[in-house]
């Protein structure tokens, strides 16, 4: 498994910087606020269709909810993106084995309640034209692994395009898990939420 190896330096020069290009060529980033828990670890569920979407993630962290960055992340982006490793992120090395123990240890994470664990739980990017999120099963080995103990936060990222600069806002909600819970209905409650954040930001627009 690819670990993160969190640079306190270039954790700090990215921080800075990921602050300084969404100033810079956005607008405006906002996000919804809610209280948050505390004490207990964040499971932060995000659509992805932009190579901005950790980073914007990554900005709502340090906002809002101010708890350890962690991000699950693909093999080709951890290599591709040498920063990544330094500012939270993690990921698989191959296929198989090493996948299920990457995933357990996305859910320890979860334990720890200072956590934050990024998922795009469809796995890769998709067009932002998709209505439809998708989920892969790792989303439910990763709570399965934890204690069970955190909060499951959706987040909707949608991009208006009626200025030179695009705005770009987060919608959030905070989604109390059932006892049973299952991969498709975890897929269900974030597309409906997915649905109703898309249909709030039309009103604004208008």
């Amino acid at each position: 498994m690819h670990k993160s190896h969190k640079n306190s330096f270039v954790f700090g020069f990215f921080s800075w910087y990921i602050r300084y290009i969404i100033k810079r060529d956005f607008s405006a980033y906002t996000f919804n606020n809610f209280k948050i828990n505390k004490d207990e670890a964040v499971l932060l569920l995000a659509n992805h269709f932009s190579w901005w979407d950790g980073f914007l993630m990554f900005q709502l962290n340090r906002l809002l909810f101010k708890k350890e960055f962690h991000v699950l992340v693909t093999e080709e982006d951890y290599k591709k993106h040498w920063f990544l490793k330094y500012v939270g992120a993690f990921a698989a090395e191959g296929k198989g084995k090493d996948v299920v123990e990457t995933l357990l240890y996305a859910g320890e994470l979860l334990n720890d309640p200072d956590s934050l664990v990024l998922v795009f739980p469809q796995g890769k990017l998709y067009s932002v034209y998709h209505n439809n999120i998708a989920f892969e099963k790792g989303v439910m080995q990763v709570v399965n692994a934890s204690k069970k103990k955190f909060q499951i936060i959706f987040a909707a990222n949608l991009v208006d395009f009626s200025s030179r600069k695009p705005t770009v806002h987060t919608c959030l909600n905070s989604w109390e898990a059932e006892e049973y819970m299952s991969l498709q209905l975890l897929k269900s409650e974030y597309n409906k939420h997915y649905t109703e954040a898309i249909k709030t930001q039309n009103k604004v627009a208008l």
